[in-house]
C-alpha cells in the first residue's frame, strides 16, 4: 500500500491524498460504507460501484468469522470473491463487536473469550488468531486487535486497557510479519490509538502507535458516547502526533458534521453505520439538513430527496413517495434511503477533496456544518 499526500489546506489541517492498494486507489478524505457481514445492508454491489461510487468498503472479522465461517471464505478465495466487490476492503478486527457483547465476553491478557450472539457457542480471539482470520478474509487493510473502552471509563481502567492493547499490537505485528497473504495481493496492518478521554493516555498511545512505522494508523475508542467537543479535541491531539506521511483513520465516525470537522483536523478515512442504519429508519441526510421522512409534513412534498444534491435517487423519487414506502412498510423505502445517504456521504467527501485542492475548504466547512446539523 502507498499513500501520496497531495495538498494540505492552508487554513486548517485538512489533507488531500491518494491511497493505492492492489485492488485500486482511494482518494482521500474518504468515507467507507460498512458491510459488516460481507454486505452493505440493503445495497447491491452494483449500486455501490455505479450509483454511490464507493471506493472502499468494510467487512467485520467477528461477524464473518461466525457466518459464513472461515472454511467458506478460504475455499472461495477471500471476501472479494465471495461478495463480488473488486475494490479495496478494510476489515475491523472485531474488537468493538466483542466489546459490545457486554455479559457475553471476558477480557484476559491472552485475548478475549466470548459467546456467539447467534447460538451461544464459546470462542476465543487472540491477537494471533485475529491476524490469521483477517488473512483468510483477505482484506487489503487489516485492523489490529484492540480493546475499545466504554464511556465513561475511569482512568485506571483506561490505562490498563491501553497497555493491554499495546501488548496485543506487538503480538499482532509479530504474527502479521511471520505470515504471508493467502491470495497473492498485499495486505496492510493498521494499529489503533486508544486511551479513552484522557489526554496523557492518548498522547502515550499515539506515540507508541507512531513508533511502529505502520502503513497507516487508526484512532479508536471515540464516538462511543463522549461529547463531540472531547472527540474533536482528542482527534486533534492524536493527529498532531501520528506521522503526516501515512493515512489516518478515525473509526466509527460519524455524522456529516463529524466528518467535516474530522477532515479539518487531519483525518483521511472515516466509516460509520449511520447512513444505512438511519436510512432504514426513515432519516435522510441532505445538503440543507436532516429529514425524517416519517413526519407527516413530507406527505405531499413532491420535491426530490435532496433538491440541491447530486445523489442519483434525488431525481427519481420524491420525499412524498419515499415517505409513502416507509408508512406502507415497503422494503424499497429503506433501500432508497440507504442508497441516498451513502451517495450523499460520498458527494460530501468528494466536494471536501475539491475544496482542499482549490483552497476554499475552511470557509466552505464552516458554512456546511451549520446547514448539515439543521433538522428540517
Amino acid at each position: 500500500m502507498h499513500f501520496e499526500l497531495k495538498v494540505t489546506d492552508k487554513d486548517s489541517s485538512a489533507r488531500r491524498g491518494t491511497i493505492t492498494t492492489d485492488h485500486g486507489k482511494i482518494e482521500t478524505p474518504a468515507f467507507m460504507p460498512v458491510g459488516t457481514a460481507g454486505t452493505v445492508k440493503a445495497v447491491h454491489t452494483r449500486e455501490l460501484k455505479e450509483d454511490i461510487k464507493a471506493q472502499i468498503i468494510l467487512g467485520n472479522t467477528y461477524h464473518l468469522y461466525l457466518r459464513p465461517g472461515l472454511e467458506i471464505l478460504e475455499r472461495v478465495g477471500g471476501l472479494h470473491k465471495f461478495n463480488g466487490w473488486d475494490g479495496p476492503i478494510l476489515t475491523d478486527s472485531g474488537g468493538y463487536q466483542v466489546y459490545s457483547l457486554a455479559e457475553r465476553r471476558k477480557f484476559k491478557n491472552e485475548g478475549v473469550v466470548f459467546h456467539s450472539h447467534i447460538d451461544g457457542s464459546k470462542h476465543t480471539f487472540t491477537p494471533e488468531s485475529v491476524m490469521d482470520i483477517e488473512r483468510i478474509i483477505g482484506a487489503d487493510i487489516m485492523m489490529a486487535f484492540d480493546e475499545c473502552t466504554p464511556y465513561p471509563c475511569d482512568y485506571d481502567y483506561a490505562k490498563k486497557s491501553m497497555h493491554m492493547t499495546h501488548s496485543w499490537l506487538d503480538r499482532c505485528f509479530a504474527r502479521f510479519n511471520s505470515t504471508e497473504p493467502k491470495y497473492g495481493y498485499h495486505q496492510s496492518l493498521f494499529p489503533i490509538v486508544q486511551g479513552s478521554v484522557y489526554r496523557d493516555l492518548r498522547t502515550e498511545s499515539a506515540e507508541y502507535i507512531a513508533s511502529k512505522g505502520a502503513e497507516g494508523n487508526a484512532i479508536g475508542g471515540l464516538s462511543v458516547g463522549e461529547p463531540a467537543e472531547i472527540m474533536y479535541e482528542l482527534t486533534d491531539l492524536v493527529c498532531r502526533i501520528l506521522p503526516t506521511d501515512r493515512p489516518r483513520y478515525l473509526m466509527g465516525v460519524g455524522t456529516p458534521v463529524n466528518i467535516l470537522e474530522g477532515i479539518s483536523l487531519g483525518v483521511d478515512m472515516f466509516d460509520c453505520v449511520m447512513p444505512t442504519r438511519n436510512g432504514r429508519n426513515g432519516m435522510i441526510f441532505t445538503s440543507q439538513g436532516i429529514v425524517n421522512l416519517r413526519n407527516v409534513k413530507w406527505r405531499d412534498d413532491f420535491s426530490p430527496l435532496d433538491p440541491d444534491g447530486t445523489a442519483f435517487v434525488d431525481h427519481e423519487y420524491s420525499r412524498a413517495y419515499v415517505r409513502h414506502l416507509f408508512i406502507a412498510g415497503e422494503i424499497l423505502g429503506p433501500m432508497i434511503a440507504s442508497i441516498h445517504n451513502l451517495a450523499f456521504y460520498q458527494t460530501l467527501v468528494k466536494e471536501a477533496r475539491e475544496r482542499i485542492e482549490n483552497g476554499t475548504f475552511a470557509s466552505w466547512k464552516e458554512k456546511m456544518v451549520k446547514q448539515l446539523a439543521t433538522r428540517l
